[in-house]
């Protein structure tokens, strides 16, 4: 039983990114045109911060190292669980979740492998360039420690997103429409691509407890540069390490308790 998603998984996978690429060219066309799109917004930001020469202290490139970390964080966060969780609602609207209950592997595992996202590319692409661009720019100690770290915490916070989608998504089991969640997410997830000391003191409050979004890039780049870190201090380095374990332990309680008062489409 154990052995038994670790044989279909990589069959899940394999089926979905082949009907992506049944059409490889609309495929590469809506990669260019996210790498289009996200370009030109961190070239309005980069034209502003040069223009004034910080944006709360930081400068073009140590924000570019910002910008890059969010967006790939939250690619490979979401890769795995937004459009998956996102159509639970209209899968319980329409009856057909049941459906993923009957399967022979978990009901996560299987909305995870089976809808892996890879539309997610430009993004990726987009964030490593700007990030291979700023690494050496910024002036960083880069220690095998700092290195570890740095790539640690981009693990925490994509697995954080992860888990954020995953409870979305879940609620719908419950109370049948969640997608008002994922404009709440969105919102403050623009705001999490900003230093989190230029927001008024209750927001930076609350990006970094009940919607600790200010762990997707800020406080793992800060502490990656040196820079202090608004309201942790010396506790940001293990708040940035812990904060992915600790919303996936949340998400796994929520899921079950989803699926444990599912009652189907009809109530």
């Amino acid at each position: 039983m154990m052995q038994r998603p670790l044989v279909v998984i990589p069959h899940l996978v394999r089926m979905y990114v082949r009907t992506r690429f049944e059409y490889p060219g609309a495929t590469m066309l809506g990669w260019l045109s996210q790498i289009v799109a996200y370009g030109g917004i961190y070239t309005a930001i980069a034209l502003i911060v040069t223009r004034f020469g910080n944006l709360g202290g930081w400068i073009w490139p140590e924000m570019a190292l910002l910008l890059s970390f969010h967006l790939l964080a939250y690619s490979l966060g979401a890769s795995f669980s937004f459009t998956q969780f996102r159509d639970i609602e209209e899968k319980v609207r329409l009856g057909t979740f049941d459906a993923v209950l009957v399967k022979p592997i978990g009901a996560w595992t299987y909305l995870v492998f089976s809808g892996i996202n890879i539309g997610y590319a430009g993004h990726v692409l987009l964030a490593l360039g700007l990030m291979a661009w700023s690494l050496p720019q910024v002036g960083a100690d880069w220690t095998p420690l700092t290195v570890l770290f740095f790539l640690a915490t981009l693990v925490s916070s994509a697995a954080m997103v992860c888990a954020t989608m995953t409870m979305i998504g879940a609620t719908a089991l419950v109370w049948v429409k969640s997608s008002h969640l994922y404009s709440i997410f969105f919102g403050f997830w623009e705001l999490a691509r900003y230093p989190l000391q230029i927001f008024p003191f209750p927001l930076q409050i609350l990006m970094l407890t009940f919607v600790p979004l200010g762990f997707l890039a800020y406080v793992p780049v800060a502490v990656a540069l040196g820079k202090p870190v608004a309201l942790l201090g010396s506790a940001a380095p293990l708040a940035a390490l812990a904060i992915g374990p600790l919303w996936v332990l949340i998400a796994m309680a929520h899921w079950h308790y989803c699926l444990r008062n599912y009652q189907g489409a009809g109530g």
